[in-house]
């Protein structure tokens, strides 16, 4: 059984996190974080036993956090919410002004993870996948057919976060949010129509 973390380890690990979200992943360095923090790099690497190591934690607690936000606004849905509903929502969160800075150093991480040497952020993509399809999993009715459930959660996750990625390059919210759920019928203007000849 892990030991119970210390008060100083809890603070300074809530203070981390509150700058990793301020500043991102890019150039992450102990002297700056310490500084910023309170503390010295001696103590973080004390307590949290290597950059990697506190990189590590860092990123699951954003990966923890976000999912379990999710999850707290999904209960509320009843068994008959359709996916429809439940992807609505999750971009609803997900793109929201206050989640910004988690959901850019979640796919600062992610594509880090990518990287052919990928250091602290090894296995996040992977790991932030399955958390992220457990829930959508989870939440469709439980009488889904489980190949079926997981196929519709990976669409809609992909769509989600294909829309998120760009709203993150342009801050383009009307025209982003537009993309989630287009018109039924094509758009068209009022004007004189072509005669064909």
């Amino acid at each position: 059984m892990p030991p119970t973390p210390s008060p100083r380890r809890t603070e300074l690990l809530d203070a981390c996190y509150a700058y990793l979200l301020d500043h991102g992943l890019t150039g992450l360095s102990l002297r700056p974080l310490a500084a910023a923090t309170g503390t010295s790099p001696r103590v973080l690497l004390y307590l949290f036993g290597s950059k990697d190591a506190l990189v590590r934690e860092l990123l699951a607690r954003a990966r923890h956090e976000q999912v379990g936000l999710m999850a707290e606004a999904l209960a509320d849905m009843g068994d008959d919410s359709g996916l429809e509903d439940l992807t609505d929502r999750l971009w609803a969160f997900l793109s929201s002004p206050a989640q910004r800075p988690m959901v850019r150093v979640t796919y600062e991480a992610f594509l880090l993870s990518l990287t052919r040497d990928p250091g602290p952020w090894a296995g996040f993509a992977g790991e932030a996948a399955r958390e992220w399809l457990g829930l959508l999993v989870r939440a469709q009715p439980a009488d889904t057919p489980p190949a079926l459930a997981e196929a519709r959660a990976t669409r809609a996750l992909a769509l989600v976060r294909g829309l998120l990625l760009d709203l993150l390059a342009c801050e383009e919210p009307d025209r982003v949010a537009a993309a989630m759920r287009p018109p039924v019928h094509p758009v068209t203007d009022d004007g004189p129509r072509p005669s064909g000849r």
